[in-house]
């Protein structure tokens, strides 16, 4: 017997094992009843059988072994997606969904084997149900792995946003102390709270930003008139009082007003100098320039320091991307600085670069005046 012909003939069989060692996949199975335990296996196992009786061509075949197989332009879901979705809501891990396709394979190959005595079962159709199945394999982990790291996003967004109030009273309260003038111990904690509230607001912020980003949302911003210039010199006034060892030159040039999200392009240049500080020699000046010119406006950050490494420089606005001390997290850095510094100009319909030499390191942001 061909073997799409026996997953038709035995469905039933084939479900209530399915159903058996899915029962056995705790703690996410322990209350879960039949249908739920069978959740769309009948559907994925009908599309192992329709795949095992069309004909396939040995190119088509080859293609399908690579994980090339065709997709349908506005097809919906296939049974093997939406089952992974339905186990990664039900507390499934992707372990237990691997072992269920795992624990498929085996129970069917060795009923319809036996089915097949005396005769020996036909070895293309063995070649083809194991592919069907490596391909109803990979697209559950495909769509397990997207709703984990959705369902992962979405808790950070929420934790994030809900962080904010208590963080914010905790810094309001540690301002009031300042301004009591009740000693200087006092003072000093007082001051040592709002450092570290202001580090950890940067962290929230970073990590909310990077969420909407992985959620498929880009940055928010709310463009307005403004003078570019006025609103950096507002941020390195900041950025020097929480470093007060280290010199950070503005200089700016032609006209800077234009329309943008003045706090998003602070954020912007406050992570490409924080960077530049960081990585930058200690006894050098970092330098930041504004350009206005007639379309658009350019923002430059220059430091000393070693050369950035050409596959360090490739990559150096992805997402968790460090420089040498990437071990020492004593700085609360998460490596989002420059990738949020890439997603806020491109907000702005602008472009960043970087380039590197014996000489210095360059960050350039060029900003239409009107994104």
């Amino acid at each position: 017997m061909r073997l799409a012909d026996f997953i038709l003939r035995d469905m039933e069989t084939i479900l209530a094992q399915w159903e058996e060692f899915a029962g056995t996949l705790l703690p996410a199975a322990a209350n879960m009843r039949s249908l739920a335990l069978r959740d769309h296996a009948q559907q994925i196992l009908e599309a192992v059988a329709k795949d095992l009786s069309t004909p396939q061509t040995r190119e088509a075949q080859s293609e399908k072994s690579m994980g090339r197989a065709p997709l349908l332009a506005g097809a919906p879901e296939t049974a093997a997606q939406m089952h992974a979705v339905l186990r990664a809501r039900s507390g499934f891990d992707i372990n237990q969904l691997a072992a269920e396709y795992r624990a498929l394979r085996a129970s069917i190959l060795r009923l319809w084997m036996d089915e097949c005595q005396p005769d020996a079962p036909h070895p293309d159709d063995i070649i083809r149900f194991n592919e069907a199945i490596d391909q109803a394999l990979a697209e559950s982990v495909g769509h397990f792995s997207a709703q984990v790291d959705q369902a992962r996003s979405l808790l950070l967004g929420m934790l994030g946003h809900d962080m904010r109030s208590p963080l914010q009273a905790i810094q309001m309260t540690a301002t009031y102390l300042v301004a009591l003038n009740a000693g200087e111990k006092v003072s000093v904690a007082a001051s040592r709270l709002i450092k570290s509230g202001a580090r950890m607001q940067a962290l929230l912020e970073d990590m909310l930003d990077f969420n909407l980003t992985k959620l498929g949302l880009s940055i928010k911003i709310a463009p307005t008139e403004g003078d570019l210039a006025k609103q950096l010199t507002d941020e390195l006034d900041l950025v020097r009082a929480v470093h007060p060892d280290r010199q950070v030159d503005l200089d700016v040039i032609g006209d800077c007003h234009g329309v943008w999200d003045g706090r998003r392009l602070q954020q912007l240049v406050g992570n490409l100098v924080l960077n530049a500080i960081k990585y930058g020699a200690p006894d050098a000046p970092v330098h930041v320039s504004v350009t206005g010119e007639e379309a658009e406006v350019r923002l430059e950050v220059k430091n000393s320091g070693p050369a950035i490494e050409c596959s360090t420089l490739d990559r150096i606005f992805d997402p968790f991307q460090r420089g040498p001390n990437h071990l020492d997290r004593a700085d609360g850095n998460l490596g989002l600085g420059l990738y949020i510094a890439r997603e806020i100009a491109k907000a702005h319909g602008g472009e960043i670069e970087a380039r590197s030499d014996e000489t210095q390191t360059v960050f350039t942001v060029r900003l239409p005046r009107h994104p």
